[in-house]
């Protein structure tokens, strides 16, 4: 009885924990960081060119750079919460990185003498005159912007985990939470962004770059409190071991067993038959696809095991070790498919900021900052993300029986054709606001033309209805088919996407410069030819959705067997 008592305590303190409630903390926390990473997303190309006397080009190469590695560092952290820590720990660990790497930088902002003297309000014409920041200056700009990228990386996976932690898959109440939480993660995301680009934005332009980086530094400071606070509510995963380790035993045992041949019954291949499978690990059902890594689960007879590693776990794997190694190796292609269209969003971030600076910003005596252009798209994603969560989902659900409506790789092909349809028009927005500049005389003159910063809203909003269907996507797609030890990994894999999108686009516009004769090559927008580069980046993701159609239609989804439970 005593026991009996115990378990049903265990499972009301189970019960009390974890739910929305926890991920309410999640959501606060992850708000303040896309406040803090969206507004220096549109604006660090400004305080690098304007400020710092980059070049135009590597200064937008800097910014995509920088952002690139701050979701590359993702898989780090996953390795490190997946292995050693919590979710919450190492949550909390990376999060003090940022406080101290924007705390660096206000004080390089403040202190003229860590900085070149900034020529923002030089002629165009005599921008290659300004003085370039010494080496020492850059090593503090670039020591504080990496320790950024390092600490927001480190945060991304483990974060989102946390939150997602809070829900039971086996649950189906709570599996139904789950489905909707990848969509209010993107809704908490998008007030944060868009709070950064108003408040944030507005206290750079106009209370100096030193306000700017302080505050960033002190919210990630109150983030980090906050998501502490909240630490009753959470339901905690622990660490099942490296996922790496497990992937690297079958590589390795598959390549040890090469020349043992299939059994013909699969039932005879290795597998955890009773009891409850080691470290909590999933126990899944064994697919075609990918069959030499089955000979890593043949066990080997009493003769060919005569050596004293022939069963050990770098020679004998279950077949559900197979199939984690599996699904990791079907998720590539999904990833490398998607990666372009990140280096379209990146552009949006870099150059089109450029294109609003050129532009009619006024609204009566109110000037717009050009790096507050962005608020417009998230109002419409504020307003579209409910939509599709409360009455698409629902009533899509009706007529597939699919909890969240639609595949997650059918979500993912839909943003990709946006993102191709958004680079179009806004190459045709960039070849009229050209036009404009030439019509009045204004090809080599810094004062705005008589064009509305507006006709930038169409691409912003295109892109924006793109990121809906492929981010959450992504993040849905990676954390259902992730096995229950590699959680943050495959969250961190669908991160890794926007990195080698960032990365891709710095690639991208040096490699368009070279092969063009310069299209983007001038400090003067009204003289580079961005129209055609943005002509380039819409046929490059046609061809990219080709590929991605190839990819997803050779996926297969995972298999668990069902719990134990339901067989007794």
């Amino acid at each position: 009885q005593g026991i009996c008592r115990n378990v049903k305590t265990e499972e009301k303190q189970l019960q009390s924990k974890g739910g929305i409630r926890a991920t309410l903390f999640v959501y606060a926390v992850v708000g303040i960081d896309a406040m803090v990473f969206a507004s220096n997303a549109v604006s660090l190309v400004t305080y690098f060119n304007g400020y710092m006397n980059l070049s135009l080009t590597k200064s937008a190469n800097s910014v995509t750079n920088f952002m690139g590695t701050a979701f590359l560092l993702s898989l780090f952290g996953a390795f490190i919460t997946d292995t050693y820590f919590s979710r919450f720990k190492t949550s909390v660990l990376f999060g003090i990185l940022p406080v101290l790497g924007y705390a660096l930088l206000a004080v390089q902002a403040h202190l003229s003498q860590l900085r070149p003297f900034p020529c923002k309000d030089v002629p165009l014409s005599q921008k290659n005159r300004c003085e370039s920041a010494d080496s020492g200056q850059l090593a503090i700009l670039y020591g504080g912007v990496y320790l950024i990228a390092f600490g927001n990386g480190g945060v991304k996976a483990p974060l989102v985990s946390l939150g997602a932690d809070q829900f039971d898959e086996k649950n189906p109440k709570e599996a139904a939470n789950l489905s909707s939480y990848f969509n209010w993660l993107l809704f908490f995301i998008t007030i944060g962004a868009m709070l950064g680009v108003i408040f944030l934005v507005w206290i750079g332009d106009n209370k100096g770059w030193d306000w700017s980086f302080g505050v960033c530094s002190v919210a990630l400071g109150l983030a980090i409190l906050l998501l502490t606070m909240g630490r009753q509510f959470y339901r905690y995963n622990a660490p099942k071991g490296s996922p790496l380790t497990r992937i690297s035993q079958v590589l390795v045992a598959a390549f040890r067993n090469r020349n043992l041949p299939l059994p013909q019954n699969k039932e005879d291949l290795h597998e955890i038959r009773s009891g409850e499978p080691e470290n909590g690990m999933e126990i899944l059902q064994r697919t075609d696809q990918l069959k030499f890594l089955d000979r890593a689960a043949i066990p080997r007879t009493n003769q060919e095991a005569s050596t004293s590693n022939a069963h050990g776990p770098w020679s004998l794997c279950t077949i559900s070790q197979v199939e984690e190694t599996k699904i990791v190796i079907r998720m590539l292609p999904i990833i490398l498919s998607t990666i372009f269209m990140n280096t379209c969003m990146a552009q949006l971030q870099t150059f089109t900021i450029q294109q609003c600076i050129t532009m009619n910003r006024k609204i009566g005596n109110f000037v717009i900052p050009a790096s507050s252009i962005p608020v417009i798209p998230q109002l419409f994603q504020l307003i579209l993300i409910p939509v599709y969560d409360r009455i698409f989902v629902p009533t899509v659900r009706k007529y597939t029986g699919i909890p969240s409506g639609i595949r997650q790789l059918q979500r993912i092909g839909a943003g990709l054709v946006l993102s191709a349809v958004s680079m179009a028009v806004a190459a045709v927005v960039e070849s009229r606001r050209k036009s404009v500049a030439i019509e009045h005389s204004m090809v080599d003159s810094a004062s705005p033309l008589p064009m509305s910063v507006f006709w930038i809203v169409y691409q912003y909003i295109i892109i924006s209805a793109a990121e809906i269907f492929t981010l959450v996507g992504l993040l849905d797609f990676f954390h259902a088919e992730s096995t229950s030890g590699m959680k943050s990994l495959g969250l961190a894999i669908s991160w890794s996407s926007l990195a080698f999108g960032y990365f891709t686009s710095a690639v991208f516009v040096s490699i368009i410069n070279k092969l063009s004769g310069g299209w983007l090559a001038n400090n003067n927008l009204n003289r580079d030819k961005l129209d055609y580069f943005y002509w380039s980046l819409a046929g490059v993701s046609i061809l990219n959705f080709g590929f991605y159609l190839l990819c997803a239609s050779w996926y297969k989804y995972k298999r668990p067997v069902q719990d134990q439970e339901d067989h007794i």
